[in-house]
């Protein structure tokens, strides 16, 4: 696995439109600051919630899917899905 390297990526949020500074990776809702990992898919067509986990105190927030996420990560996603249902 390669280290983490820390960018400046600072956006505009397509749904809120405030400006978010890009300083601090992580889920900036959560008081850790850790890492968040999208790491399971919930729900049918067209209403994916994708899951992520905190890596840090595994708290989990769930997102719902939309048109700009990645098709290819979502069905990646769904194939985790597939293999943790065959246990």
């Amino acid at each position: 696995m390669s280290a983490f390297i820390r960018k400046q990526e600072d956006f505009v949020c397509g749904h809120c439109k405030l400006n978010v500074s890009g300083s601090e990776p992580g889920d900036r809702a959560e008081p850790c600051g850790g890492m968040i990992e999208p790491t399971s898919l919930e729900g049918t067509t067209p209403r994916y919630r994708i899951v992520h986990t905190c890596q840090k105190c595994a708290a989990v927030r769930r997102v719902k899917a939309d048109d700009a996420d990645d098709a290819d990560a979502i069905v990646t996603l769904s194939g985790r899905e597939a293999l943790r249902a065959k246990g």
